[in-house]
């Protein structure tokens, strides 16, 4: 078993295509009608072949609550790896991108939040000794 398809909750497709592909650096892999919405997935540039994140639409009536009540908590939605947080805290905040949390260190691990435009918080990580560069 493996994970082929993650997801994120978004509230309008294009305006995160736009900023996952624009912003994050991620590559559109497929965009198909599927009713109403689009089958919209992102991959890493570094590994096109692997995990895609399907950017979905939040329309089930739980959706709006649930992602509100995470936001309000500060609750990152999900969570991606970078080599240097502070070094993509850095970039992103370049293009424009805002931090609800500047990269931390916490013992084990550097992470930094941001908001994803689309009505999630995200969680940039790396682990230390991972090859990844701290501060």
């Amino acid at each position: 078993m493996r994970i082929n398809i993650t997801s994120v909750p978004v509230d309008d497709q294009a305006k995160a295509l736009a900023f996952y592909t624009e912003k994050l650096g991620f590559i559109k892999k497929t965009d198909e009608p599927a009713g109403g919405a689009r089958w919209l997935t992102v991959v890493s540039p570094a590994n096109p072949d692997g995990v895609e994140l399907l950017l979905e639409p939040d329309g089930h009536p739980a959706a709006g609550p649930f992602k509100s009540a995470l936001v309000a908590d500060g609750i990152p939605f999900t969570q991606f790896a970078v080599d240097d947080v502070y070094a993509e805290v850095e970039r992103l905040k370049g293009l424009g991108v805002e931090f609800t949390q500047d990269a931390t260190d916490l013992g084990p691990v550097v992470t930094a939040v941001f908001d994803d435009t689309c009505g999630n918080l995200i969680q940039l990580a790396a682990m230390k000794g991972s090859g990844s560069t701290m501060r």
